[in-house]
C-alpha cells in the first residue's frame, strides 16, 4: 500500500521554477514567493487497485505521484510504501514503486533495449542469471521479445513507451505509476499498452495512471481521483467521478460515457 498524510510541496523558495506545481504562491520566512504544487493531501493507494489521478495541467498530479517513491520530497507530511516511510529506505521505496515519465526519453539510460531494462535490476547488485530472467520476462510482457539489441534511438515513440513499461516492470515492482503514458502514441501503440495495463491489474500489480484524458483508461480504473490546485476535489469510482471531472479541465468519454479500451 501507498499512504500520504498531509503531503504539501512547495516549489520556488530558492528560485527554481516549480515545473509541475499547482498555482497558488505563499511566502516563505525569508518573503520568497513559493509556489505550492501539493496542498495538505492525504492518500490511500491499497494493494492491486487501478487508480488514476486525473487533472489539468499544473494542478499538482505529477508532483505527487513523484512523491510516491522519493523523486520529490514534501514539504510536510508522510509518504509509506508497504508500511515503511520513503525516507527512511529510498532503495525499498524505489524497488517497489515502479515510475514511467510522462516523456519516455527522460528515462531511457543505455543505447540498446536489453541494456536499458537491465539498468535497474543491475543498480539492486542482483545476479547475472536473475538479471536476465527479469530482462526477458519484461520485454515479453511488452511484445519487444527478442529486440535486446536494437538500439533505443531506432525504436518509435511507441515502442519507446513499451521499453520503458519494461524496465519499469523489471524492478518487479508492486505498484507501477505512469505518467501520461499515452502522450503522442498512435492508436495501435495506445491499445498495446492499455491492453499491458489492464493484464498487469489482473496479475495483482497496483497501477496508478496520471492523466488529463480518461478516454484510455476511465474503463479501467477502480478509482479516480481529480486533482485541482493542488488538492484532491474528486475522489470516487469512474461513474461517479465524470460527472465532475469536466470541471476540472479533465477530458471524459464522449457523453460521460465509460467505453470498453478493448474496443
Amino acid at each position: 500500500m501507498i499512504e500520504l498524510d498531509g503531503v504539501t510541496c512547495r516549489y520556488g523558495r530558492s528560485g527554481s521554477e516549480g515545473g509541475n506545481g499547482a498555482d497558488g504562491d505563499s511566502d516563505d520566512a525569508d518573503g520568497t514567493a513559493a509556489t505550492v504544487a501539493v496542498d495538505d493531501v492525504s492518500l490511500r493507494v491499497p494493494d492491486g487497485e487501478f487508480l488514476v489521478a486525473a487533472g489539468a495541467n499544473g494542478s499538482g498530479k505529477t508532483t505527487l505521484v513523484r512523491t510516491f517513491n522519493g523523486l520529490v520530497e514534501p514539504d510536510a507530511g508522510t509518504v509509506a510504501v508497504n508500511g515503511t516511510p520513503v525516507d527512511a529506505d529510498l532503495v525499498a521505496a524505489r524497488s517497489a514503486v515502479g515510475m514511467v515519465f510522462q516523456d519516455p526519453r527522460d528515462q531511457l539510460v543505455a543505447a540498446t533495449v536489453g541494456a536499458d531494462v537491465a539498468f535497474g535490476p543491475e543498480n539492486l547488485g542482483l545476479s547475472h542469471t536473475e538479471i536476465d530472467r527479469r530482462v526477458d520476462e519484461a520485454l515479453a510482457a511488452v511484445n519487444m521479445a527478442g529486440r535486446e539489441r536494437e538500439r533505443v534511438d531506432s525504436l518509435s515513440g511507441g515502442e519507446r513507451e513499451r521499453v520503458a513499461i519494461a524496465g519499469a516492470l523489471a524492478m518487479e515492482p508492486d505498484h507501477l505509476v505512469l505518467d501520461e503514458p499515452f502522450t503522442g502514441l498512435d492508436e495501435p501503440a495506445r491499445r498495446s499498452v492499455v491492453d499491458r495495463l489492464r493484464a498487469l491489474h489482473r496479475e495483482g500489480t497496483s497501477v496508478v495512471v496520471v492523466t488529463h484524458d480518461l478516454r484510455d483508461v476511465a474503463a479501467l480504473a477502480d478509482r479516480i481521483v481529480g486533482l485541482a490546485d493542488g488538492r484532491v476535489a474528486v475522489d470516487a469510482p469512474p461513474e461517479e467521478a465524470v460527472e465532475s471531472l469536466p470541471g476540472l479541465d479533465v477530458r471524459v468519454p464522449e457523453g460521460g460515457e465509460l467505453r470498453n479500451p478493448a474496443g
